[in-house]
């Protein structure tokens, strides 16, 4: 396997940052969403600050942002930036996380400690049957790990660390970003783009060994409200009108083929129920609505009303109220008009040694709202998997290659300036 060409700290990094715990959440109204993630993102900026980054700041918002100063002789290198976020998704703990370095991987399932039956398998990860003889690390069974993306984190600040030890290295001016709260879909709320001054910026938020990723899901939430008459069950006939009865049906009316996150893959889209607010008087249905191409959203959008039209039909005395809110957009409809941005990307994974892997996201990242903020923002691998949860692994081969993508592209886009 094409060993890293750069020796960095990331690992360590990545170590102890997972000790942190950052978990975001939705039904929060602060910013960011939990006070833990301050913890971690002023730890960066101090070490940021340490590293001799002397405009390393915090802003009021939690957003962490400094400069690497440029190293090359040319006069008007663009200005190019990478970010991460901090937080860890709310769908699984990130409280106590006990990191395992799996040494020398062998191929065979990782049973994990805390929980015997949390296995990894390369059967159920088959990125993991590629990572023979590498160290691969995983939480103990019972809490994510948080290398999505505490894994972005530390291989932006390996990156660091290994250019202002390099001057000889020539670049342009090099933003750093860390942001909070991106899981909850809130990442970019008060980025500052005009503040953060790049040509454009990369995510460290991908997943496979290669992985550029350009093109993200169009997406929007939907909340379905159900209202009910709530009575005394001893006394209800012909009075109650349950709204959880009228939420169920409604949610079996959603076709089960080919339109669920469960029977779709590649470029299709779904509606995905993903959670219940219920009682008998009001019952709310949250939904996600995604697709690659923004108009279909409409489409789905009208289905979903319909379904509910027909949901309160068939309970006389309920009514609906359907909330749509738009969630991001592709990143494709902006990166199709800065071509440099994407082909300067694919050049240093090459010249990492990798054979890029160009693949749309099933998802969003915080380049999504970025680019059409007007800073263009593409994604690249960081060496993730099974993100979100019990099962979440990566490879530290990887990170140190993430690495070294990071170190080459800061040096394609000084080679390639005209200043």
């Amino acid at each position: 396997m094409n060993p890293p060409k750069y020796t960095t700290h990331c690992v360590e990094r990545f170590l102890d940052y997972v000790k942190i715990d950052t978990q975001s959440r939705e039904d929060s109204e602060t910013f960011p969403s939990t006070l833990s993630q301050l913890d971690l993102l002023g730890r960066l900026r101090d070490e940021l600050l340490a590293l001799g980054l002397e405009d390393a700041v915090m802003d009021e918002h939690g957003y962490v942002f400094a400069t690497i100063p440029a190293t090359s002789s040319k006069a008007g290198v663009p200005v190019i930036g990478f970010l991460a976020h901090v937080d860890t998704s709310p769908e699984m703990s990130g409280a106590g996380v006990k990191a395992i370095i799996h040494r020398d991987y062998d191929g065979s399932d990782l049973v994990l400690p805390d929980d015997p039956s949390t296995v990894i398998s390369p059967e159920a990860s088959p990125h993991l049957a590629q990572q023979i003889g590498n160290d691969i690390i995983t939480a103990s069974g019972t809490t994510l790990l948080g290398a999505d993306n505490k894994a972005g984190v530390a291989e932006i600040m390996g990156a660091a660390e290994y250019l202002l030890a390099h001057p000889e290295i020539a670049h342009g001016p090099i933003r750093i970003g860390f942001t909070p709260d991106e899981e909850v879909g809130n990442g970019t709320k008060y980025f500052d783009v005009e503040r953060f001054g790049a040509h454009c910026a990369y995510t460290m938020d991908g997943e496979t060994l290669g992985e550029l990723q350009v093109e993200t899901f169009s997406a929007d939430a939907i909340t379905v409200t159900f209202h009910g008459f709530n009575t005394h069950p001893g006394f209800a006939k012909g009075r109650m009108v349950n709204a959880i009865k009228v939420a169920a049906d409604f949610i079996t009316r959603l076709p089960p083929e080919g339109l669920s996150p469960e029977t779709t893959s590649g470029y299709e889209g779904f509606v995905h129920p993903y959670m219940v607010d219920a009682s008998v008087e009001q019952t709310s249905v949250k939904l996600l609505v995604r697709d690659f191409v923004t108009a279909r959203l409409k489409e789905m959008e009208q289905l979903v009303e319909q379904l509910a039209a027909e949901a309160i039909a068939a309970h006389p005395g309920s009514r609906v109220e359907v909330q749509v809110q738009e969630s991001y957009r592709n990143m494709k409809e902006v990166l199709d008009d800065h071509p440099d941005v994407v082909e300067n990307a694919l050049e240093a994974i090459r010249r990492a040694g990798l054979e890029p892997r160009v693949e749309p996201i099933r998802g969003g990242t915080d380049g999504s709202r970025l680019s059409f903020m007007g800073l263009p923002t593409p994604n690249i691998f960081a060496g993730e998997h099974n993100f979100h949860s019990r099962f979440e692994w990566i490879s530290t081969h990887d990170m140190h290659k993430a690495v070294e993508v990071i170190i080459e592209l800061c040096q394609v886009w000084e080679e390639r300036s005209n200043g």
